[in-house]
């Protein structure tokens, strides 16, 4: 079942990706960054067992919402019939202990407990949902999706679905009958039109265009080991990683590092020689003004020129 609401990397995932490859970023910075990353990965792995459900439904992924003054994430938001169904996914590799209030690794470091936030933003949903007039019940998860972890001493009578038990609830949870109307259809509609795009949790190291190392990247593996082959008599050419193996048309390299620019200068004109100069100088100024007059609309002539999207 395709999603009514997709999930995409956030902002401040794609930025730091960026920037993680193109600066040194401090060890805090680093740290935050993974985080994110490793976050991103589990809820995409939980997707595509919610992409499997046949039973009418709505999914919506990543719904950043505001009640009051508070912003609340909601990783996974499914609507059905009669229910609500709300998950907090975590993609935690060690192993952890569930104590009151917390959970804890073996060597005593203590993170928040998953229960809480699950808590927090289930009583934030329903107080929105009956600020619009809906009265729907609300059931929320806590999903551990990675099946290297394990959660010593977790309570039987909590909502936690472990690495284990997944398989079997998703076949449960794909049972649950279930018929929509425009009620429901309505009300998916109005959620996914109160996300936030913006989250107000977004944390971000300083950076310049002048300090950002400059270069074609390959975008598997983000290495700078490239290798461009066959780029003459109009053909755009491959790119080749040297590191990973893997290829790409030079055209969609630079037509990457265009996107990176506008991601982290959005008041920065695209012009020619920016994107030479991001390349590192790896692709010709003709080959770039060729592109970017294919791909874009070109303001002006001349060195004052530069290009904007359609």
């Amino acid at each position: 079942m395709m999603a009514f609401k997709p999930r995409i990397a956030s902002r401040e995932l794609k930025i730091l990706r960026i920037l993680n490859t193109r600066m040194e970023l401090t060890a805090d910075e680093k740290k935050h960054y993974f985080n994110l990353k490793k976050g991103y990965e589990g809820e995409v792995q939980f997707d595509l067992l919610t992409e499997q459900l046949q039973n009418e439904c709505y999914i919506l992924n990543d719904l950043l919402l505001k009640t009051g003054n508070t912003s609340f994430q909601n990783d996974t938001v499914i609507l059905f019939q009669e229910t609500i169904h709300l998950f907090e996914v975590k993609n935690y590799e060690y192993d952890l202990i569930f104590k009151t209030n917390k959970l804890v690794s073996f060597s005593g470091k203590e993170y928040q407990n998953s229960l809480d936030q699950l808590n927090k933003n289930t009583l934030l949903l329903r107080q929105l949902l009956q600020n619009m007039g809906y009265n729907i019940p609300i059931k929320g998860y806590v999903v551990f999706i990675n099946p290297e972890f394990t959660l010593y001493q977790s309570p039987p009578n909590e909502p936690i679905i472990h690495p284990t038990q997944l398989k079997k609830f998703m076949k449960k949870f794909n049972s649950l009958p279930s018929k929509l109307s425009n009620r429901h259809k309505m009300l998916a509609e109005k959620l996914v039109s109160l996300h936030q795009v913006e989250s107000p949790y977004t944390v971000l190291p300083a950076y310049s265009f002048e300090k950002m190392r400059k270069g074609l990247t390959c975008r598997i593996c983000n290495s700078f080991k490239v290798s461009i082959i066959g780029s003459g008599s109009g053909s755009s050419g491959k790119m080749f990683c040297n590191d990973c193996g893997s290829e790409e048309e030079v055209d969609s390299a630079v037509l990457r590092c265009v996107q990176e620019i506008k991601l982290l200068f959005p008041v920065k004109r695209i012009t020619t020689n920016c994107v030479f100069e991001w390349c590192g100088g790896a692709v010709s100024k003709k080959k770039i003004n060729r592109l970017l007059t294919k791909k874009f609309k070109r303001i002006g002539h001349g060195k004052y020129s530069y290009y904007v999207s359609e």
